[in-house]
């Protein structure tokens, strides 16, 4: 059967599937030109988000002649120079419905977190502190949610908001629509001026940079309070920590950033930043998702 390289795993139950298919099931991460030297010899290669798969890997791959499949286990596939793939006619396939829910949950578990004080009360508390005057904190029913990028992880978000009581309007790429009753579909610069709440759910595009950086954080409400669970790169890093020392941006829930693992300590340890280490699809059951969807993916294209 197939060579298959999982270069950054796979939940078990989905590679023991693989086994039991008979294919060779590769779950070593590589990287460099140890990388490039596996890529020769597969069929279908599987990353997730620690694995960027760049022309030269896909060169190194073209180079072995047996390459078909690239899958991004989950939603973005910024981390592959998919059109060049393509291009080489090589399938580049995500599992687009698997992690959705789970994203959305952390961002809205960021919300909670920026507005309750909830890391403050943690650590002030296993000090021995009460500082219960201190936390007077903010409800997110009645605030109006901006959601930038209202594909599935989006409007997951959305439906949760809106069970809250929270307004949602929502900006994205011109037509693109959006399946979510009640959600107004405004213009970038009218979000950024009536959120109090900012979720991004879109991909960097490395060749415009930064979708947030000074001027729009300028143009948002003072003590707004941002989400970021996409990339890192759609938020300029040094623009938002700006604006969270002059107190425009009341608080930050970051789960991605430019560079991973982030060497930013200096954000990370805003007193007003909620912050993970891209977990946004790590719960037991998109896992799960993942790798039944993976292996749907993978049957599908190359049998077993």
């Amino acid at each position: 059967m197939a060579r298959i390289l999982l270069n950054d795993g796979l939940d078990a139950a989905a590679v023991q599937a693989l086994k039991d298919k008979g294919h060779d099931v590769d779950t070593t991460h590589y990287e460099g030109d140890e990388l490039n030297a596996q890529l020769k010899t597969a069929d279908a290669v599987v990353i997730r988000s620690a694995t960027k798969l760049r022309e030269p890997n896909i060169d190194a791959a073209l180079a072995g002649g047996k390459l078909k499949l690239i899958i991004r286990g989950g939603v973005g596939i910024d981390n592959i120079d998919h059109v060049y793939a393509r291009a080489k006619g090589i399938e580049v396939r995500n599992t687009p419905t698997a992690s959705s829910a789970a994203v959305a949950e952390l961002a809205l578990a960021h919300m909670f977190a920026v507005s309750r004080f909830i890391a403050h009360s943690n650590v002030s508390m296993r000090q021995g502190e009460w500082n219960k005057k201190q936390y007077k904190g903010t409800e997110l029913g009645g605030a109006t949610l901006g959601i930038i990028g209202i594909g599935r992880i989006g409007q997951e978000l959305g439906k949760r908001a809106q069970a809250l009581g929270m307004s949602v309007l929502f900006t994205d790429l011109p037509g693109v629509t959006c399946d979510l009753p009640g959600a107004a579909c405004v213009g970038l610069a009218e979000l950024l001026a009536k959120s109090d709440y900012i979720s991004l759910h879109v991909p960097f595009d490395k060749t415009k940079g930064a979708l947030l950086g000074a001027a729009q954080f300028a143009a948002m409400k003072k003590g707004v309070r941002l989400v970021n669970c996409s990339r890192g790169g759609v938020v300029d890093e040094a623009a938002l920590l700006d604006a969270l020392n002059s107190g425009q941006v009341a608080g930050a829930g970051i789960d991605v950033y430019a560079e991973e693992p982030t060497k930013n300590q200096t954000l990370l340890n805003h007193p007003n930043v909620s912050a993970t280490p891209h977990i946004g699809a790590e719960t037991k059951q998109a896992q799960t998702r993942i790798g039944a969807e993976v292996v749907a993916i993978l049957t599908e294209r190359l049998g077993g």
